[in-house]
């Protein structure tokens, strides 16, 4: 059974303590090779001996530092949601927006479908995000651990791309800047609640250790519901071993559709149909791309007359305002990064069933950057979403919403998507380079 390789930074032996994690056998996400992640100090990580994936990185004090910078972002959140962002005035009219604002006066314009996702990536996946971290490690700390927490800490993976604090407050940063030359702006106590949250849900994510979590869970006196069809944990990678997508833990199934032991997720040796549901979702986003460039995305009427404006024309607006590299930013995010993820993702799915093995490492880490990157394109629905909110007084100036923005949206969700849904070990196995499995097999 190979190791996987450990990198410590200098003197992490210092800082240690004596506290070491287990060595535990895993399967990397990424290409599909069993290892042994080997016992590692607080500072080392662990990454793939054949795709350089990292696996794993110890932190010191793990669980205790991650409940404190939860607590903080809940505080911090609970502050942003009362409080008002920012209050523009002109003519004499004021306005107050808070973060349901602009999704409310979006639905009110008939967009209910940009108020559903605003909604759920600046509100509702963030606070479930914060709530369910807190419900698990206060949980493991209480002498009678609460119920579920396996199943709860498993949510937390899923929720995890689409809580956008950082995208929206990015979107309202370009908003600012949009809006200095239109009405008078007064920054409100929540901005600065939002950037603190912003930080602490960052730095929350940075010192928790997942495994060091699961781990926690799996100590004597943590009582867990039985879970049906469980499989057993392998001690050693046999023929049909598969490792779980929400814990990592490595299973033995005994029959189909076997759960996870540890967190009771669904055992699949692959992402189900992943080639098909990838194609399926990229296509559709490359079919929305055109609407969402050709239609306007918002409209600012002053004194009764306006043009509607589209992606690349705000980007236009930025340029000659000056702001060159506000317009980069906006132009890579929403222009550049939709094109380079459709073109990204049609590569890697094109030589996956190809089978080609050339370059699988690059291949690998292509598919982690298109993973990563494609949440940052919500900047122009956020910053719509501020602008719609704020700018509202009647004949004077007012921004309405345009039907290019639903089209953008749903490119950006569907490609999210898209990059979720497709299994990047596929590759290496279309490859021949994971014994035991192969495209056919895996999507048959």
């Amino acid at each position: 059974m190979p190791a996987a390789t450990a990198q410590a930074r200098p003197a992490d032996s210092a800082a240690a303590g004596h506290w070491r994690t287990p060595a535990r056998l895993c399967e990397c996400r990424r290409c599909g090779l069993f290892q042994r992640v080997p016992s590692l100090l607080p500072g080392q990580s662990a990454r793939c001996l054949r795709c350089q994936t990292l696996l794993r990185r110890a932190q010191t004090d793990p669980l205790d530092r991650a409940l404190a910078l939860n607590l903080a972002a809940l505080a911090a959140f609970i502050l942003t949601c009362l409080m008002p962002l920012m209050t523009v005035s002109t003519a004499g009219m004021v306005r107050h927006a808070n973060l349901l604002s602009g999704p409310e006066d979006m639905g009110s314009s008939g967009l209910w479908e940009l108020s559903l996702v605003v909604l759920f990536t600046t509100l509702m996946a963030p606070a479930l995000k914060i709530l369910a971290m807190l419900y698990v490690l206060l949980g493991l700390r209480l002498r009678r651990p609460l119920p579920n927490l396996r199943r709860v800490f498993a949510l937390v993976e899923h929720l995890r791309p689409w809580a956008m604090i950082e995208v929206f407050l990015l979107g309202v940063f370009v908003a600012y800047t949009k809006l200095i030359d239109l009405v008078h702006i007064d920054i409100g106590i929540a901005l600065y609640a939002l950037v603190a949250l912003m930080l602490a849900m960052i730095a929350a994510d940075a010192v928790l250790d997942r495994q060091a979590v699961w781990e926690a869970m799996e100590r004597p006196g943590i009582a867990h519901a039985a879970i049906d069809h469980a499989a057993s944990v392998a001690r050693a990678t046999a023929p049909g071993a598969q490792g779980c997508h929400s814990c990592g833990l490595v299973c033995q199934p005994a029959e189909h559709d076997a759960e996870c032991p540890r967190c009771g997720s669904r055992l699949h040796a692959r992402r189900p149909n992943a080639i098909v549901r990838a194609w399926a979702l990229l296509i559709a986003a490359a079919i929305l791309y055109a609407p969402a460039n050709i239609y306007p995305v918002l409209q600012v009427i002053q004194l009764g007359a306006g043009a509607p404006s589209t992606i690349l024309g705000g980007v236009v607006e930025l340029l000659g305002a000056g702001m060159y590299p506000l317009a980069a930013l906006v132009f890579f995010a929403s222009v550049a990064v939709p094109i380079l993820k459709v073109i990204g993702l049609g590569v890697l799915l094109v030589s996956c069933q190809l089978g080609l093995a050339a370059r699988l490492v690059d291949r690998t880490r292509l598919y982690g950057v298109v993973n990563a990157i494609g949440r940052w394109s919500m900047i122009d629905i956020f910053m719509e979403t501020i602008l719609v909110g704020l700018v509202r007084f009647g004949s004077v100036v007012s921004i309405e919403p345009g039907v290019g923005a639903i089209a953008f949206c749903g490119v950006v969700i569907l490609t999210m998507l898209a990059a979720e849904s497709f299994d990047p070990r596929l590759m290496w196995d279309a490859a021949g380079l994971n014994p035991g499995r192969s495209l056919a097999s895996e999507t048959s």
